[in-house]
């Protein structure tokens, strides 16, 4: 049984960990081994992230769902991304969400370790005061969005992986004229220079 409140829905993007399948943009200058190696530290600290909220919590793994990782059963839900691009296997898993009676739900994916507990709590809570909540990344995406409906066109039309993907969502938010909450930016990893960075945060 997944452990939390069944009236919040935490879902967690993963790729499945395959040698050669993460971090591309990573493994062109560090190697395969060595990106898997950081994305398998990335998924550790999501999951301590997500333990650290009260929640339902359910992991959509981009291609086949692996029952011996690191995500224990007992704590979190295990289902599938379906979707031609990002943003259909986004709404698919809102959707999905709803429709098994979630009154909030919000995203996460497995690129950012500063990700937490409490920043994931902030999330949930804003939605009693927001229609929308985002967390920005310093490339112009977004590390977390939440909902309490399901709003079809953020999905829809959007460059993904291009540094107006945050701008863009937010434009369409005020154009329908919902309410909406930023989280703290943070930085999530994608080449070596950002690794780079979080490990000298680390230092510090």
């Amino acid at each position: 049984m997944v452990n939390g409140s069944l009236k919040n829905n935490l879902l967690i993007f993963v790729r499945n960990p395959e040698l050669g399948k993460v971090k591309t943009r990573l493994a062109a200058t560090v190697g395969d081994v060595e990106a898997l190696r950081i994305y398998h530290i990335l998924l550790a600290k999501t999951r301590a992230a997500a333990l650290g909220v009260a929640t339902k919590r359910t992991v959509c793994y981009s291609d086949t769902i692996e029952e011996q990782d690191i995500w224990n059963p007992l704590y979190f839900e295990k289902k599938t991304q379906h979707g031609l691009d990002l943003g259909e296997r986004m709404r698919h898993a809102f959707e999905t969400a709803f429709a098994e009676g979630a009154k909030k739900a919000v995203i996460i994916g497995s690129d950012c370790p500063d990700l937490n507990g409490p920043l994931l709590f902030d999330a949930f809570e804003a939605l009693d005061r927001s229609d929308f909540v985002l967390g920005p990344v310093h490339d112009g995406g977004y590390y977390l969005l939440g909902m309490k409906k399901l709003e079809p066109s953020l999905f829809e039309g959007i460059p993904w992986s291009t540094n107006v993907v945050l701008s863009e969502t937010l434009e369409r938010i005020q154009h329908l004229g919902y309410a909406r909450t930023l989280l703290p930016e943070l930085s999530d990893v994608d080449t070596e220079a950002d690794w780079r960075d979080y490990l000298k945060r680390q230092r510090y």
